[in-house]
C-alpha cells in the first residue's frame, strides 16, 4: 500500500498530486499496491471536495482512489507528519504487508 499524506482539501497544489495518483491507479494495481490519500480534514470535507467541479478546484467525482479522513489526527501523528497546528505535512509511505 502507498499511504500519501497531503495538508488540506481545497488547496491549489493538492489536487494535482492526487489526480496524478488517481491516474496511475491501474499501474499501482498491476503491482498489487493499493493507493490511499490522507489528510486531517473530515469525511464531509472530502465528500464536498470530490463533488466540486474541476474549475473550482475539485475532482468532479472523477477520483479512482480513496481519500482517508484523519480528523482525530491519530494516523498523521503515528506516521510523524502532524504539525502542531493539526495539519499533516506531505509524506508518502510504502507499506509492506509482511
Amino acid at each position: 500500500m502507498l499511504l500519501n499524506f497531503y495538508p488540506l482539501d481545497f488547496t491549489f497544489v493538492c489536487p494535482t498530486e492526487i489526480i496524478a495518483f488517481s491516474n496511475l491507479k491501474d499501474e499501482f494495481m498491476k503491482r498489487n499496491c493499493e493507493l490511499l490519500c490522507c489528510s486531517t480534514d473530515s469525511h464531509f470535507s472530502h465528500k464536498a471536495w470530490c463533488e466540486t467541479s474541476k474549475e473550482n478546484g475539485g475532482f468532479n467525482n472523477s477520483l479512482k482512489i480513496s481519500l482517508l479522513a484523519d480528523f482525530n489526527k491519530t494516523i498523521s501523528r503515528d506516521y510523524g507528519v502532524l504539525l502542531e497546528d493539526g495539519i499533516a505535512l506531505r509524506g508518502s509511505f510504502l507499506i509492506d504487508p509482511k
